[in-house]
């Protein structure tokens, strides 16, 4: 056998299984620009690098020194005793160029810059674009630049410029972040977060966020990701890889910062109008279940509490209390945050009754505290009559509990021996995120009670345990498709770029099953009422002049009751907007909803539901998701607005047909799912929803000005 096949061999032999094996789990490492000036990059990345056990190979490269903290160093990468998986480059960005192009010759798969690599203040604004370029055509993956690097506890290897005396145990949380503060805090402050990957991934030349969650999402000991996002930059990596985690029940915590306004492309409806840029994100991470929060400690407290807690079964919270104050403000934000309390039984309290003194009610949540009297046996007892309770989904003990405490002693012991009884998941929430606590919180973490900190941040985390779990049971059902030579007609119509008018418009909603009210065109008076004696009075007068906000023109009248009223509106409005109108019958009175389609450049198109009529954009009350939506997600999303609440009548108003607006919705986002790719934006306002059901009496539909070349791929679909 040649000196080449044997080489080939053996480079099979160890082909990674993955593109970022290399990177996050390389079996040697040279780290270009090692010093032993302390308080540098250069002699932190190679003291951190085996601080938690690393056994891979460590090769310090720098032409100045011969050894740098105990281990051999070599003058440059070809001169290496064997080609390294992965090179750390810890230059000056004046140097990361050469020492790129020195890892890809060496045969390097993998590299970490931790420069940002900005050269424009001396006048070269490109060299973040070369390093892509060489990057992209060699193949090699990249962490950074501008990145603090990355942690992995499971192999102990630190990948980081910057010192932690916090020793790293390996454990079942993941996080991904933009942020190199983020990561920071994140990593190495509280050892009750326990990581398998912990990584930076700064500006993602060729590796971004998206790919490392594809890594995480392969590893059997990971059950929960964070993810800290500015944007994504690979948006269909992206999709797949939440696809993949919905698949695979692997909650993703995300944190999205950068949530902006009103984005000037979203001019022409509605719907544009008012989700802005940030809810392309929203309908994301709705359509894949993906947790969503506001601050890095929600996403700490998620991170803990889905890392170690195990799923939780059907019902609702119970909570025990040393504080009848404290109760009453955990069961108030508890309301608010909609986590469910557990509506014990009677045989729950009758067991917790002889655990109580005088005056004390055997109820949940459970103030506990008494006189203190064999206080632990008593705690003990009381959540473990919660726990066998049938109504109860998870425990809580809500304390403020101190390391130098007996009380919070006893209390935590007996909390972790009640959590030892059960498999629901058992948790400690400080009310005070302040408490002095450390020592203790650590201890009862690592014996299987995670201590979240801070009132709201627990009752958010503890919420999201909750939804994660309906997900998993949830159920799907979606309406029968329309016929394909339905949606080969609208594809072909829409194809073209032409603009619809309000009646092609409804003719696509009726076509889709959505009612719309009987509408005629009319070019004269004659044909107006013509058309109105043909529909029947009362009816709805509309110009069709192309003007997109009918009603803000003065281009809609309502309730015309006779010829006569007819004759003096349409006079007025040929004056005004030009001859071309529609007539159509008066649909019933009910409560004013609308439906959207936005494109997003990005991502393609995402749908909305909204508190309709003329206050649409003034409400601001809508919900948003990814298409195609299930019946049950409709329903979710009818629920999330504020105007629900009306459906369900009262002071002399029957109950709306919620049931119809559901469906209704649900067709529309198969409207969205089949078409959307050729539409830039769709309103349906106002879709009126009354006791016998909903019908949609106005649409503005923009196509997707497509290119010749779409075009072409569209006629040999």
């Amino acid at each position: 056998m040649s000196a080449a096949a044997t080489a080939a061999d053996r480079d099979a032999s160890v082909a990674p299984r993955h593109r970022l094996d290399p990177l996050l789990e390389p079996q040697s490492i040279a780290f270009v620009g090692a010093s032993e000036r302390p308080d540098t990059p250069g002699s932190t990345m190679i003291l951190s690098a085996a601080a938690d056990g690393y056994k891979g190979r460590l090769y310090p490269v720098n032409p100045n020194r011969t050894s740098v903290h105990g281990l051999t160093c070599h003058p440059d990468l070809a001169n290496l005793p064997e080609r390294v998986d992965h090179v750390v480059i810890g230059t000056a960005d004046t140097k990361v160029e050469v020492a790129l192009r020195a890892a890809i010759d060496h045969g390097a798969r993998a590299a970490t810059i931790f420069s940002g690599c900005d050269l424009s203040d001396s006048g070269d604004a490109h060299l973040l674009d070369r390093l892509a370029d060489m990057a992209a055509e060699a193949g090699i993956a990249i962490c950074g630049p501008n990145s603090m690097g990355f942690l992995n506890p499971r192999i102990g290897l630190r990948v980081c410029g910057f010192p932690s005396s916090v020793p790293l145990m390996p454990g079942s949380a993941a996080l991904v972040t933009q942020s190199g503060s983020v990561f920071s805090a994140l990593a190495f402050n509280d050892q009750r977060l326990k990581y398998s990957l912990c990584v930076a991934s700064g500006r993602e030349i060729t590796v971004g966020s998206e790919a490392y969650l594809d890594w995480l999402l392969d590893r059997p000991e990971v059950r929960v990701i964070g993810v800290f996002l500015e944007a994504s930059r690979r948006p269909e990596e992206f999709i797949a890889a939440l696809e993949k985690a919905d698949r695979k029940g692997i909650p993703i915590i995300a944190l999205k910062v950068g949530r902006t306004a009103l984005s000037a492309r979203f001019a022409a409806s509605h719907s544009g109008a008012i989700t802005g840029d940030t809810a392309v994100y929203e309908a994301i991470f709705r359509s894949h279940g993906v947790i969503t929060v506001d601050t890095i400690d929600q996403l700490a407290a998620n991170l803990l509490l889905l890392s170690t807690a195990p799923v939780a079964p059907a019902g609702g919270l119970v909570a025990l209390h040393d504080s009848g104050g404290e109760r009453e403000m955990v069961v108030d934000i508890a309301h608010r945050e909609k986590v469910p309390l557990a509506t014990i039984g009677g045989a729950t309290k009758d067991k917790m009754r002889p655990h109580l003194d005088s005056g004390l009610q055997p109820d949940n949540p459970l103030d506990v505290w008494g006189s203190g009297r064999d206080f632990e046996t008593h705690v003990e007892a009381c959540l473990d009559a919660l726990l066998e309770d049938p109504a109860s989904a998870a425990g809580v003990l809500f304390q403020d509990i101190r390391s130098s405490s007996y009380i919070a002693k006893g209390f935590t012991n007996a909390v972790v021996r009640s959590a030892a009884k059960t498999a629901k998941p058992v948790a400690v929430v400080t009310n005070y995120a302040s408490v002095n606590h450390r020592a203790l919180a650590l201890a009862v973490t690592e014996a299987g009670v995670p201590v979240l900190d801070g009132t709201e941040e627990g009752l958010r985390a503890i919420g999201a345990m909750f939804k994660h779990r309906d997900r998993l049971a949830r159920s799907v059902t979606v309406p029968d498709p329309v016929a394909p030579d339905v949606v080969r007609h609208w594809r072909t119509r829409l194809a073209t770029g032409d603009a619809l008018d309000e009646l092609e418009a409804l003719s696509l909603l009726a076509d889709y099953g959505i009612a719309v009210p009987a509408m005629m065109p009319a070019r004269t008076l004659d044909a107006a009422l013509a058309r109105a004696n043909e529909i029947g009075f009362p009816v709805a007068l509309k110009t069709a002049n192309g003007t997109q906000h009918k009603s803000d023109a003065g281009g809609v009248r309502l309730g015309l009751a006779d010829a006569a009223s007819l004759y003096a509106a349409y006079v007025d409005m040929a004056r005004r907007l030009g001859p071309n109108v529609t007539i159509s019958r008066m649909a019933p009175k009910g409560i004013e909803f609308a439906f959207g389609i936005v494109s997003d450049p990005q991502f393609g198109p995402f749908v909305m539901i909204a508190a309709g009529g003329i206050w649409i954009e003034v409400l601001n009350d809508r919900a948003v998701s990814l298409a195609p939506v299930s019946l049950e997600e409709a329903s979710a999303m009818v629920a999330q607005l504020h105007v629900s609440r009306l459906l369900g009548g009262g002071r002399g108003m029957p109950p709306a047909d919620r049931t119809a607006l559901v469906k209704a919705f649900s067709r529309f986002c198969m409207l969205a799912s089949d078409l959307g790719d050729l539409i830039d934006e769709m309103d349906v306002n106002p879709l009126l929803v009354g006791p016998h059901g909903c019908v949609a009496v106005d649409a503005l539909l923009v196509p997707h000005r497509i290119s010749s070349s779409d075009q072409s791929k569209e006629k040999t679909q």
